[in-house]
């Protein structure tokens, strides 16, 4: 059965290329952006790995952990970190599993016999899991398509925001935007609720500004 959105993901212990990762352990209380790659010394996974060392940044201000995947063992995963940090003018500063036996991979769902590349690699697939190991997004991706990942931090944003307000975001929403009030709260209690103002564009559709700001 495939991950659903909502589901606790599976527990693994893998290694990596900072060693052994026991996976519930080693996420803690954090969110998680577990993304896999087709194999190492790719190039277009070569510039997602740099730029996610270049966020590290952005996510630890999430409370955000990343994790990399790739069926390749801990040994070439460390020559291949060279040529990250090289390339891309950056230092990979988080771990890569080293999935050889594809046990993640199976787990997780990241291998599709019929992906158009011809092979059984892993695709370019992305989780994002939060604190208690639900499962709250995944994107895959054909392996010749790079990932967004100013995308994946504004998703989590959102993933965060409406965690905690009964708010909603809409189409193209970024930080610090006007949020939507969720169906299930009337107008007169949204207006209690929120004192920057709500805004009855129609019944249904209620807009207010970004409760945490």
């Amino acid at each position: 059965m495939a991950l659903q959105l909502g589901d606790k993901v599976p527990d693994f212990t893998q290694q990596s290329s900072e060693g052994e990762i026991k996976f519930y352990d080693w996420a803690g209380d954090s969110w998680v952006v577990l993304f896999s790659h087709p194999a190492d010394y790719t190039p277009v996974c070569t510039t997602e790995l740099g730029m996610v060392a270049k966020l590290q940044d952005e996510f630890k201000q999430r409370n955000v952990k990343t994790i990399a995947l790739s069926v390749d063992d801990a040994d070439s995963h460390k020559g291949w970190i060279g040529d990250i940090n090289e390339t891309q003018s950056t230092t990979v500063n988080y771990p890569i599993l080293a999935d050889s036996d594809k046990k993640v991979s199976e787990l997780y769902g990241m291998i599709h016999p019929n992906s158009s590349t011809g092979n059984t690699l892993t695709v370019r697939s992305v989780f994002v899991i939060d604190p208690d190991k639900k499962l709250r997004l995944s994107i895959t991706y054909p392996a010749s398509t790079g990932r967004n990942f100013d995308e994946l931090l504004r998703v989590i944003d959102s993933l965060q925001l409406t965690e905690y307000h009964k708010v909603a975001t809409p189409a193209n929403w970024q930080d610090g935007d006007d949020c939507v009030v969720v169906p299930s709260i009337s107008t007169e209690e949204a207006k209690q609720k929120f004192p920057k103002g709500v805004t009855e564009v129609k019944p249904y559709l209620r807009m207010t500004p970004q409760p945490n700001k």
